[in-house]
């Protein structure tokens, strides 16, 4: 790897949460990488950088990433767009060293350890405790500690109730293919029915919108689901808008992470490496 080339931070989910501190490190001049389930189960796929892994590419508020292999890492990197590989256990970090992991997958269970420690392990929300089996964790839970960053203890235990109208989470009723209706910022009238459950080639189960509103997410079409899993969220504020952006949530939880990496000199240190002055090179150039 060339002397010049800046350190790495290896961000896991493309979720819409994880899709936020993607955006606000890569917008701050940081490279990174992202690493995805071979099918993941997003639900505002419209600001989540996880779509590229059906569709080989998405933009999010002008943010590219792309599917890759680990060969063509750098690449992508180098064309100022964000690579996304199929990696659910981050087996990258054996063979490419990452300065800082950012775990933004949200199981809300305890992470199995990585394949390498790296210099700094960032954990979003229930599941991981700072100075146990990460270095730093983040309040992703909605209150007045959203956005802390602890580096002892952990976060707000897991409410296993949405934020808001627990009407808007859609969930599979059954176990089967999920079939969409309606596209993400489409209008829903309440008890319109927004998707199918194929539960069998004899049987199918309707998703309907219990309220009026905006489709904000859905689920990718063709996704095999079990019984209870979220697989779209109405939005009553019926402002399809809203169904494009980065929320305000995942933007302030980017920050955190931004404030807990530069709050290490150290870190800093390594994050931008920038070329040797003209007289260094001169030096080097005449040595050789």
């Amino acid at each position: 790897m060339s002397k010049n080339r800046p350190a790495l931070i290896l961000v896991r989910g493309g979720g819409d949460l994880a899709t936020g501190v993607a955006l606000r490190l890569h917008r701050a001049g940081m490279k990174l990488a992202i690493t995805e389930l071979a099918q993941p189960l997003t639900v505002r796929r419209s600001v989540s950088f996880a779509e590229a892994v059906y569709k080989g590419q998405h933009t999010v508020e002008g943010v590219t990433t792309r599917l890759v292999e680990q060969d063509q890492l750098w690449a992508v990197l180098e064309a100022d767009e964000i690579p996304i590989l199929i990696d659910p256990d981050a087996d990258i970090l054996s063979s490419q060293q990452f300065l800082v992991v950012v775990d933004g997958r949200l199981t809300k269970q305890t992470p199995a350890p990585l394949p390498s420690e790296p210099a700094l392990h960032i954990g979003l929300g229930p599941g991981f405790h700072a100075g146990k089996n990460c270095h730093a964790v983040i309040e992703t839970r909605r209150s007045h500690t959203l956005g802390r960053v602890y580096w002892s203890g952990t976060t707000q235990p897991d409410s296993g109730l949405p934020e808001g109208d627990p009407r808007r989470v859609l969930r599979a009723s059954s176990d089967g293919v999920v079939i969409g209706l309606k596209q993400i910022g489409d209008h829903c009238e309440a008890g319109e029915t927004v998707a199918n459950i194929e539960v069998d080639k004899d049987t199918s189960i309707q998703i309907r919108s219990p309220f009026a509103g905006v489709l904000r997410g859905m689920i990718q079409d063709g996704v095999k689901v079990t019984k209870g899993l979220k697989i779209g969220d109405i939005d009553p504020r019926n402002d399809p808008s809203v169904c494009f952006l980065v929320s305000d949530k995942a933007l302030a939880i980017g920050g955190s992470v931004l404030e807990a990496i530069l709050s290490s000199g150290e870190i800093r240190k390594q994050l931008w490496t920038l070329p040797d002055p003209p007289q260094i090179q001169q030096r080097k150039s005449g040595a050789e």
